[in-house]
């Protein structure tokens, strides 16, 4: 199905709406991946000098050579450097910090790992990440996140961890109610740093990492980059080693972008709807920039007979677990967000991504379209415009 892309033209200024301040003409662009040869790893993971354990569940996981990052940081991590790691999305950079830790950690069990990120839904991610790399081996893990009930994480608290995972907040929480303490921690972990250290999140992180005082390691990984957050990154990881895989300033190459202006006498919905009446839309993740409009949305969808559900900031941590599982086995087939579901949510095959509104920033909008085109494969995403 083919749709008419005009030329662009900057969204009309309204008076209550911000105005994104994206050129319209920077989210047109062509995958380009396949003119590039893909990256190559130098070995299997089969024959790298790791724990035979750790090797079985590697394969176990279906991983057979590591990604670049994944390659290019282990040499690096096992040896105790700090890190900053910048690689797009669904280029594997949970495993790139977890595997080297849990080699550590097989030879020197009495280690405590936290790592730090901004979602829900990517600490529940790192968290099966880890108990399916330390199966059978007896490790510990926990995650503390908003939305769960704040009793039972007390009573967790209190355990021998090995690994430590949570949101910014609920970490914070738990250590001020001294149930938590992180003067344990050997390794810490700010996993897309670049939305932790915005506003909001600062103040929490910078007391997560003074108390973190003890630690040996500090990584911090990310998509994208911030110039203004360096004086933080060298500040939180002294002398670091600097891992570049993507430039952290420019959207995947993997994703075919497009945008679709939307005439005067157009009705947004309609447009939308038309493009998700093409079956080629197979998975697709829809953005919008506030709770009230994903929710409108998705109940015009839900209305006109397509399959979609809803996850913003305001739906209870169930709800959320919920609606993405339905997502991922495919019995819903449009999930609409707001960017709580743009960091850490690897889901196998979204095949588009659209964006109702212009983001607000490009770095909203690369690690949006990165939930599509990941592992290698093409994925689409379009931009409404106005």
């Amino acid at each position: 199905m083919n749709y008419t892309i005009k030329n662009s033209r900057r969204a009309q200024s309204q008076k209550k709406p911000a105005v994104s301040p994206l050129d319209p003409r920077s989210l047109i662009k062509k995958p380009t991946a396949s003119m590039r040869a893909d990256f190559l790893a130098g070995r299997p993971y089969s024959e790298m000098t790791l724990h035979p354990s750790l090797k079985k569940n590697i394969e176990k996981k279906g991983y057979i050579n590591p990604t670049e990052i994944q390659e290019r940081s282990l040499p690096e991590l096992l040896t105790g450097r700090n890190m900053v790691g910048i690689a797009s999305t669904g280029t594997g950079k949970t495993g790139a910090f977890l595997i080297p830790f849990v080699e550590r950690l097989l030879a020197d069990r009495d280690q405590t790992c936290l790592v730090v990120v901004p979602t829900r839904e990517l600490a529940m991610q790192v968290r099966a990440e880890f108990d399916d790399l330390t199966r059978g081996m007896g490790f510990f893990s926990s995650c503390f996140i908003g939305g769960t009930n704040v009793g039972k994480d007390i009573r967790n608290a209190g355990r021998k961890h090995h690994l430590i995972v949570g949101t910014p907040g609920r970490l914070v929480d738990l250590a001020n109610r001294r149930a938590l303490s992180l003067r344990g921690v050997s390794v810490l972990v700010l996993d897309e740093f670049d939305r932790m250290l915005d506003m909001g999140f600062i103040h929490d992180v910078k007391t997560i990492v003074s108390q973190a005082s003890s630690r040996s390691q500090t990584l911090l990984f990310s998509a994208t980059i911030d110039p203004s957050q360096e004086h933080l990154v060298r500040l939180f990881a002294p002398d670091p080693v600097m891992l570049t895989v993507s430039s952290g300033t420019h959207s995947s190459d993997n994703v075919e972008q497009n945008i679709v202006e939307v005439g005067k006498n157009e009705n947004k919905f309609d447009v939308l709807h038309k493009m998700l009446s093409d079956d080629s839309f197979e998975k697709v993740i829809l953005f919008a920039e506030t709770k009230r409009t994903v929710d409108k949305i998705n109940k015009q969808l839900v209305k006109t007979g397509i399959r979609s559900d809803v996850i913003h900031g305001n739906k209870s941590q169930n709800y959320r677990t919920r609606a993405i599982h339905s997502f991922k086995t495919g019995r819903t087939r449009v999930l609409v967000a707001t960017d709580v579901a743009s960091r850490g949510i690897d889901i196998e095959g979204v095949t588009h991504v659209i964006n109702y509104q212009l983001p607000m920033t490009m770095d909203s909008y690369i690690h949006r379209i990165g939930r599509t085109g990941r592992a290698g494969k093409t994925g689409m995403a379009y931009t409404f415009i106005n």
